[in-house]
């Protein structure tokens, strides 16, 4: 999978950014390993504040708790970078922001913290609109920590335009 560039991804920005003013649409990010990135390619578009309301960076076990309402079993029991975290972290941004869509990510971009059922690379991203039903899916992105981290911002984008 080949890494988007800088200028691909300010694309794909604003092509999702004209989407969602089209469509009256705002959108809340929720990012963990991506570490805000994705909020940052949409707010280096002029306009942005539109269609874009907030974005969260959330590491640790106690952001995701405090700021997204994601449980201390599904953390414990499934680890952050799980389906079922990606859920909760894409449903809680919805509940807490004004948002109508929201993308969330959770994964390890590297170059430790990886395992053999987790290897670096894994990244969880969940897409949800408000009143409907999140879908998340599982990518194993190749490449050092950048890399993960922008294929994983390829990927969120493209997941809220394919929702859109």
């Amino acid at each position: 999978m080949s890494d988007p560039s800088d200028a691909q991804l300010r694309e794909q920005a604003q092509s999702l950014g004209e989407r969602l003013r089209a469509a009256r649409e705002s959108l809340v990010t929720a990012e963990s390993c991506s570490g805000g990135w994705i909020a940052k390619c949409l707010t280096d578009i002029a306009g942005s504040s539109e269609w874009f309301d907030c974005g969260m960076v959330v590491y640790s076990y106690e952001a995701k708790q405090a700021l997204l309402g994601v449980r201390p079993q599904t953390l414990e029991e499934h680890g952050a970078v799980s389906r079922e975290t990606a859920i909760e972290m894409v449903s809680g941004a919805l509940v807490h922001s004004g948002a109508s869509v929201a993308v969330a990510v959770t994964g390890i971009a590297g170059p430790g913290g990886g395992s053999e059922d987790k290897p670096v690379g894994t990244v969880w991203i969940a897409w949800k609109r408000r009143g409907g039903y999140a879908r998340a899916q599982v990518f194993h992105f190749d490449g050092d920590r950048e890399a993960v981290r922008r294929q994983t911002v390829g990927k969120a984008l493209a997941g809220v335009a394919d929702l859109l």
